[in-house]
């Protein structure tokens, strides 16, 4: 699938899963010719289609298309610059996730092993206004090693390998604050032992071939 196909694709994934409202979100890729593809501003994402993709370069310059960028590009293009391991962004505002950044929570204790390995801690970062630079600055304590980010009072976000990668991320994210959520309703959730974690931590890169130190696991 071409990577603009790709970006349609995933854009209606998010607005059918819920992710998203009306005109919220957006999501990059890195293209083979190392430029990035946006979503442009203004365009709910269930109706997104090929003529709503907009392509910059890397200091956010419009090469092709037309419409204007997403004001929350910084935060894309400051995980880029950071990550050289990043290809695609995906920001959201999933409503169980974005209610933990409501209460001031990131969810950092481990229950769950499939999103240890996947998310690792999700950290909580500091309010920015949207369009300044003090939303992408949020991520600055966390980048090296995350994920997956709340944004506090804001939403998520989540970096991947490829833009399959970023956005099953996402929903990994949402399932796991969910499930806490209602979890919580009924009791106190159980999380995982260190024993537990440390038996799963020396198995990961034999058995599900993911090193550890690419993740942020511990504070």
């Amino acid at each position: 699938m071409r990577e603009v196909e790709k970006i349609v694709s995933v854009c209606h994934k998010i607005y059918k899963q819920g992710f998203v409202s009306a005109y919220d979100g957006n999501v990059s890729v890195i293209t083979s010719r190392n430029t990035v593809l946006f979503t442009r501003s203004g365009v709910c994402k269930g109706d997104v289609t090929e003529e709503d993709i907009l392509e910059f370069d890397m200091h956010g310059s419009l090469l092709k298309g037309e419409g204007r960028i997403t004001t929350e590009f910084k935060l894309h293009l400051f995980a880029y610059s950071r990550r050289p391991d990043v290809n695609a962004v995906v920001h959201c505002h999933p409503v169980y996730a974005t209610a933990f950044s409501l209460i001031g929570e990131g969810l950092s204790e481990h229950y769950f092993p499939e999103v240890l390995l996947t998310l690792g801690k999700v950290p909580l970062c500091r309010y920015g206004a949207p369009s300044t630079n003090d939303l992408p600055l949020s991520l600055e304590p966390y980048i090296e090693h995350s994920w997956a980010y709340l944004l506090e009072n804001h939403g998520a976000l989540t970096l991947g390998k490829t833009l399959d990668d970023a956005y099953y991320k996402m929903e990994k994210l949402e399932h796991s604050a969910k499930t806490i959520f209602t979890a919580r309703m009924m009791g106190t959730p159980k999380q995982l032992s260190k024993q537990d974690i440390k038996k799963l931590l020396e198995i990961s890169e034999e058995t599900y071939g993911i090193k550890i130190d690419s993740l942020n696991i511990y504070d």
